[in-house]
């Protein structure tokens, strides 16, 4: 009797409607986003329309304006050093718009009531003129500062993850119900069909081939005294090849990562913004420590940026850990940090203390300078602290040991270039050693005394 393998065909089978299902959902998928960024695109471009038609000017040419002259006083729907600026075409006329903005102080020494009440609601606080502005440059500003404000957007779900497809109306859950149901329904055909194959074989007569029983293999290598030989020693040198990395382990840090009390992004400070690292940590130039940056410097920027800026925040629309709320929540711990009222721009006087979290700790018998590595070696932050800028949660990126450092003194070059101090030195050594340029070991940066003192 000829044998019917069904077995490879119902597998065949099953494979080729898991593809076409597949294939069905992500067309689904990618049919979805890109509405959805139809949608958005529309939509941003008609608030842009209606502004411009509101006040005859250009938005986007408004918003470098605006971003260059007035960005650093004003915000558009929250108050600042100035007022917020959206709806100010109703409040005020647009003639006396034009005045203010040219030239503001000449309009209070005039004794304009407008210019004189905004004066004294501000704390008397000046605005730069703007002679420069044509009334078209000023009818741009105006338009983009009109633009009505922003919805907050609903956090992003997966296509299909609790909705229906906006391109067929089929939820995508309920064409993986249909999938699983179909290959748990091929599950049970092939369990069966092996029972009824089975039975078939023997009310026909047909003999089923019988695995001989060998021996376990556990037994027949217990018997093997060589092999056991053999194992034992692998087991105890790879036993104490583990312990001593394991020991070797003890007190270095690298990859500690401690959650800091208020949330700083360094990835946005200093990778989006380009901030150098030494306008915050200006101690490293001339001291030991980098120092903790005080809470003033923070504030010379967030007393005017009380919001994270959307084009800093790609992750809004994946995660609600670093949305947009939640940076600008810390944001707002930084100010009652500091005891600054956002909404008359001063200080309160009650400040609390921020608990910041050590990350870099070097032992008390370790002398290290900063000064000496950065100011006179020319060492980037990035050698020691890694790619900073690429950061969201700062932490430990080096090992930090006595065997890194020594490397480090071993491959590195002393910098020469405007570095007057070691010249004299630098030319006898380098006739020593028969080399142009010296490592750091070589001008002795291996004494022990360098670093234990």
């Amino acid at each position: 009797m000829e044998k019917v393998n069904t077995r490879h065909s119902i597998s065949r089978i099953l494979l080729l409607l898991l593809v076409v299902l597949f294939s069905f959902s992500q067309n689904l998928i990618a049919q979805e986003e890109a509405a959805s960024a139809e949608q958005e695109q529309s939509a941003e471009g008609g608030d842009q329309e209606a502004a411009a038609a509101a006040t005859g000017g250009d938005a986007a040419a408004g918003k470098e304006l605006f971003n260059s002259l007035c960005a650093s006083c004003h915000k558009r729907y929250k108050r600042s050093t100035g007022p917020a600026l959206n709806g100010v075409t109703d409040r005020r006329e647009t003639d006396w718009l034009y005045r203010w903005i040219k030239n503001s102080q000449a309009m209070i020494a005039e004794g304009d009531p407008e210019a004189v009440a905004i004066y004294e609601e501000f704390n008397q606080t000046a605005m730069t003129p703007f002679p420069q502005l044509s009334n078209e440059d000023i009818d741009n500003i105006l338009a983009y500062v009109e633009q009505p404000k922003p919805e907050p957007q609903a956090q992003a779900q997966i296509p299909g993850a609790g909705g229906e497809s906006s391109g067929s109306g089929v939820s995508n859950d309920i064409i993986l119900g249909v999938l699983a149901f179909v290959l748990l329904l091929l599950i049970v055909v092939l369990v069966l069909v092996n029972k009824t194959l089975n039975r078939f074989a023997t009310a026909s007569g047909v003999e089923l081939p019988v695995t001989e029983k060998r021996k376990p293999i556990w037994k027949a290598f217990v018997e093997n005294q060589f092999l056991v030989l053999v194992t034992s020693v692998f087991l105890l040198l790879a036993g104490g090849y583990f312990a001593y990395g394991y020991l070797m382990q003890v007190g270095v840090d690298q990859g500690y990562q401690p959650v800091q009390p208020i949330h700083y992004s360094h990835r946005i400070h200093a990778g989006d913004n380009e901030i150098d690292c030494k306008y915050c940590h200006s101690s490293a130039r001339v001291s030991k420590t980098s120092g903790i940056p005080s809470l003033n410097v923070c504030m010379n920027c967030h007393k005017s940026i009380s919001e994270v800026a959307d084009a800093s925040n790609p992750n809004s629309s994946v995660t609600e850990e670093y949305s947009k709320e939640f940076y600008d929540g810390e944001i707002q711990k930084l100010y009652e940090a500091t005891g600054w009222d956002p909404a008359t721009q001063s200080y309160t006087g009650e400040t609390k203390p921020v608990k910041w979290v050590r990350i870099h700790n070097l032992p008390d018998f370790a002398y290290f300078n900063h000064s000496q590595h950065v100011s006179v070696a020319g060492v980037a932050c990035q050698e020691c602290h890694g790619p900073v800028e690429e950061m969201e949660v700062m932490y430990q990126y080096s090992p930090l040991t006595m065997g890194w450092c020594i490397n480090c003194h071993r491959e590195t070059n002393v910098k020469m270039e405007g570095n007057e101090y070691y010249e004299k030195i630098h030319d006898e050594l380098s006739k020593k050693y028969g080399v142009e340029t010296l490592t750091a070991a070589q001008m002795g940066a291996l004494e022990c005394g360098k670093c234990h003192y």
